[in-house]
């Protein structure tokens, strides 16, 4: 069955004349009586009753309209759907961040990015690296921003965007607040808000250990908004990436001796042939003026 047989019956259907039928379709009447009869032939049964020069549907033919017809729209809802795809018109995006990167900074971008390519229709959800990763893989997810490790390193293809410090973030009015930067070993005593969803807290913590500094946990939590606000009504101080500080007052300063640092980069299966969405994406990323 072939989709040019289909347009000759249907054709001949609104006419009743293969004359017609045939000035219709741009071929010769021979074509579209032989493309119509290979069709019939393939089917079994006439799906014309041809009377002298009276073309007229069979009962069997009647009953096959509404069908080809279905089969003509699908073809042609499936032809624009591969050409918005390709133009990037209507074309899903899905991206997985990190919950605890900053979102203020991706913003833009993802605006930037959407501004080139109006007709993406981005979807943005967020998780541990853990639960990242084995979406990246099964192919849940187009692409993914997170912080580097060396694992992820060995087993994704990762684009670097960008690299940020650590800051030791607190409310106004703390004693910490009149020092330009902050060493470790000055925090030590001071009251602190953990957070648990920290992807480097617990190298964080071994360096504390070793160095014998003593921190009070006086609030705990895996969501990045609530941490702030702990922080913000003067529980205690928190570790967290600069970019991620989001709540106007906070005051943050440097961390420092040690420095502590991330890198975040745009991660995508290796070997996964990207999509024109995900390309568009790696393009955009590759030509954005990233902070630092």
């Amino acid at each position: 069955m072939e989709m040019s047989q289909i347009r000759y019956v249907l054709a001949a259907s609104r006419t009743l004349n293969f004359t017609r039928a045939a000035e219709d379709c741009h071929v010769t009447q021979p074509a579209l009586t032989k493309g119509i009869k290979a069709l019939e032939a393939e089917l079994g049964a006439p799906l014309f009753l041809r009377e002298g020069r009276r073309v007229l549907l069979s009962d069997f033919g009647r009953s096959m309209i509404p069908h080809l017809r279905q089969i003509i729209e699908e073809a042609e809802a499936a032809r624009t759907l591969a050409e918005n795809y390709r133009l990037l018109d209507k074309t899903p995006l899905r991206l997985g961040i990190l919950s605890t990167i900053g979102h203020m900074r991706l913003a833009r971008f993802l605006a930037q990015l959407e501004a080139a390519h109006s007709g993406l229709e981005l979807a943005v959800s967020e998780g541990s690296i853990a639960e990242l990763r084995e979406s990246l893989e099964a192919g849940q997810l187009d692409a993914a921003i997170l912080t580097v490790t060396e694992d992820l390193s060995r087993s994704l293809r990762l684009q670097d965007l960008y690299s940020e410090r650590y800051v030791v973030v607190m409310a106004s009015g703390h004693r910490l607040g009149d020092m330009n930067a902050v060493a470790l070993h000055d925090l030590s005593g001071e009251n602190y808000v953990d957070r648990l969803s920290c992807e480097m807290r617990e190298m964080v913590m071994q360096v504390c250990e070793s160095e014998r500094i003593e921190l009070y946990a006086r609030f705990r939590s895996e969501r990045e908004d609530w941490v702030q606000a702990m922080v913000l009504a003067g529980i205690g101080f928190a570790f967290m990436p600069e970019y991620s500080v989001s709540l106007p007052g906070l005051i943050q300063r440097p961390l420092i001796e040690p420095e502590v640092t991330r890198q975040v980069a745009l991660a995508t299966v290796p070997g996964r042939k990207h999509s024109p969405s995900t390309a568009a994406l790696v393009r955009a990323a590759q030509s954005f003026a990233w902070p630092g």
